[in-house]
């Protein structure tokens, strides 16, 4: 069967003065349904608050722009709200069934794109959201009736209660509105991971950086069942040719500048090769190879695997499967002889999985 993994934009599906949220649809992208993905993005203006929330799915935000953003989280069962705050380069795990609601306490627009898994969800592929308060709020749907006996209010009060907010998933707040709570420190430092500052898994001059995030380096991903990984590229590098090992999805944004990206799948046929610039997103499908190519402006991209524990093997450098395979069956199997098979190894052990633009 023909795999479509065309990468897409996402599609506007709410816009207002308080921000817009986009989304890749199933239809748009049918295999994030086969694969259980999905994808959204929310960028909130200054002063744009997104109302309290929860969904059906897991998720891992991270956060593209923006320098003073807020997050306030109730995470299930805990009976409490803690409030973050979050910047450019942050990471923050949201876990199914968490309210949570978003602020943007700065002077630029806040951007934060979504990706997670929806193998619990109620549309496979897609994430749905409940809303507490707004016109789509979820006490607004009971009747009077009941509203009044569970709050003890009475009619006009169940009136107010409930149609006051008129506004749908993100609004405006106003300079008389109240002040937002104060992020508490020391708990962003326990459930927000900043990767632009973290100690990469390998960096070479001129060629990038990857860095990946799991339960290992940060105990709170653990809570969502994925783990994170960031390419950044520079110019004209290349990020060789890997596959996952276990059994996971991998869900890739790009989320600046742009080159291109390939796959390899079953009986080594080509199934991506093409353009790709920041916006689009990309589904790797469970073993399929992939590699990145760096256009003008170099590229970044972040995604997730759908595992807490990524085994990511490497078909090129000198950490790459090649350097394990002896050499006897190097020569066998490429079908070459022992002089071919030691320059092979030699060039192999010189680069790692990051090839710089001035690498011949």
């Amino acid at each position: 069967m023909e795999l479509d993994l065309t990468p897409k934009t996402a599609e506007a599906m709410f816009e207002g003065d308080g921000g817009g949220y986009y989304s890749w649809s199933t239809s748009q992208m049918p295999l994030l349904a086969k694969a259980n993905v999905f994808a959204g993005r929310f960028r909130l203006h200054p002063q744009g608050f997104a109302l309290p929330h929860y969904a059906d799915s897991t998720k891992v935000g991270f956060v593209i722009e923006g320098t003073n953003g807020i997050v306030g989280m109730i995470l299930p069962n805990s009976g409490k709200e803690v409030v973050l705050k979050l910047k450019k380069g942050d990471v923050i795990p949201v876990p199914i069934g968490t309210i949570s609601w978003w602020f943007n306490d700065g002077d630029s627009d806040l951007i934060i794109t979504f990706l997670g898994e929806t193998s619990k969800a109620l549309i496979p592929g897609e994430i749905s959201y409940f809303f507490l308060t707004g016109a789509q709020g979820l006490i607004g749907g009971f009747s009077t009736e009941l509203t009044s006996k569970v709050y003890h209010l009475n009619k006009d009060e169940v009136n107010k209660f409930t149609k006051s907010q008129t506004g749908a998933l993100i609004i405006k707040l106003e300079k008389d509105q109240p002040i937002m709570p104060k992020p508490h420190m020391n708990l962003t430092e326990k459930l927000v991971y900043n990767i632009d500052v973290a100690r990469p898994d390998n960096k070479v001059e001129n060629g990038g950086l990857v860095t990946t995030l799991t339960e290992a380096n940060f105990a709170f991903i653990g809570n969502v069942g994925l783990s994170v990984i960031k390419v950044k590229l520079q110019p004209h590098a290349i990020k060789a040719p890997s596959y996952s090992a276990s059994p996971a999805v991998q869900l890739i944004y790009i989320a600046r500048g742009g080159g291109k990206i390939e796959i390899v799948g079953l009986n080594g046929k080509s199934v991506l090769d093409t353009q790709v610039k920041a916006g689009h997103l990309l589904v790797v499908p469970q073993f399929f190879v992939v590699a990145e190519i760096a256009g003008e402006e170099g590229m970044e991209s972040y995604s997730i695997l759908t595992t807490t524990r990524p085994l990511l093997e490497e078909l090129a450098g000198n950490a790459s499967v090649w350097s394990a395979i002896s050499p006897s069956v190097q020569e066998v199997a490429l079908n070459v002889d022992s002089e071919f098979q030691k320059l092979f190894i030699s060039k192999v052990k010189e680069t790692t999985n990051l090839i710089s633009r001035t690498t011949n």
